[in-house]
C-alpha cells in the first residue's frame, strides 16, 4: 500500500503526549458527531429512530419505511467500508477476514452505547463511548500481555455487565410508567 494509506491507519497525533490519539480515533469523534447531529437534530434521524421503535406505527404515521430502510443500510454500508478501509491501512494488508474477530467488540459497544447516560435508546454519542470503552480495554489488556482467551472472556463479561445494566434501566424506565 502507499504511505498515505498507510497513514491513516499507523499515524498517531500528539495531544500532551507524544503519539496519544490514533488517526482512526480522530475520524470515529468525527463520525459519531456527524452521526449524533443527523440522528438527533435532523427528521430523518427522528423518523429513523421511530421506524426502529415501531415501524407499522412510523407506517400509519405516512413514513415511507422501506426508503428509511434502504438509507438505513446505505449508512450503515458506507461506515462500514470506512471502518474497513482503517482495518486494512492498520494491518498494511486487504484481508476479507481480518474483521472477523471484532464482531463480539461492536456488539459490546453498541450494548454499551445503549446504556449510556441512562438513556437505555440507541445513541451514537454513547456507542462510540462504548466503541472507545472497548478499544481502551482490550488494549489494557494486550499491553499486561493477557493471553487471547482471557481477551475473550473480559470482553463476554464486559458484554453481560452491559446487558444486566441496560435490563435494570430500560426495567427501571417501563417501570416508572405503570
Amino acid at each position: 500500500f502507499a504511505p498515505e494509506f498507510l497513514w491513516l491507519g499507523r499515524h498517531r497525533f500528539d495531544f500532551f503526549i507524544d503519539n496519544l490519539i490514533p488517526v482512526s480515533v480522530v475520524i470515529l469523534i468525527v463520525v459519531a458527531v456527524l452521526c449524533w447531529v443527523f440522528l438527533e437534530l435532523t427528521r430523518h434521524g427522528r423518523l429513523m429512530y421511530a421506524i426502529g421503535s415501531n415501524a407499522r406505527a412510523a407506517a400509519l404515521a405516512g413514513t415511507n419505511v422501506n426508503r428509511y430502510k434502504v438509507l438505513a443500510y446505505m449508512i450503515s454500508g458506507v461506515l462500514a467500508s470506512i471502518g474497513g478501509i482503517l482495518l486494512a491501512a492498520r494491518l498494511g494488508r486487504g484481508d476479507i477476514a481480518s474483521g472477523n474477530n471484532l464482531l463480539l467488540d461492536s456488539v459490546a459497544a453498541a450494548l454499551i452505547g445503549y446504556a449510556v447516560m441512562g438513556v437505555a435508546k440507541p445513541n451514537a454519542f454513547g456507542t462510540a463511548i462504548g466503541a472507545l470503552f472497548v478499544g481502551i480495554l482490550l488494549q489494557g489488556l494486550t499491553m499486561m500481555n493477557a493471553p487471547y482467551y482471557t481477551q475473550d472472556f473480559v470482553k463476554g463479561a464486559v458484554l453481560v455487565i452491559a446487558l444486566v445494566f441496560t435490563f435494570v434501566l430500560t426495567g427501571r424506565r417501563g417501570g416508572s410508567h405503570h
